[in-house]
């Protein structure tokens, strides 16, 4: 990967998937963080369920976070 592709702002990215979120829910802010938080519960749920069936070899000591860093 180049490096100016490893330290490019992610910001434009976030940006333009916001609009996609938007515009997929008509606009209505509140529907598509309604279904933006459906969808974190949802993958924390299957996160934790990955994290108690397999081993700690298998990811070679990595421990999955169910929460991001700010």
């Amino acid at each position: 990967m180049p490096a100016e592709a490893r330290h490019a702002d992610p910001a434009p990215i976030e940006d333009d998937l916001a609009q996609v979120v938007l515009d997929a829910h008509g606009g209505d802010a509140r529907a598509a963080i309604r279904e933006l938080v459906a969808d974190t519960l949802f993958l924390k749920g299957e996160l934790y369920t990955a994290s108690c069936l397999l081993s700690r070899g298998i990811g070679r000591g990595w421990v999955p976070r169910f929460e991001r860093e700010e």
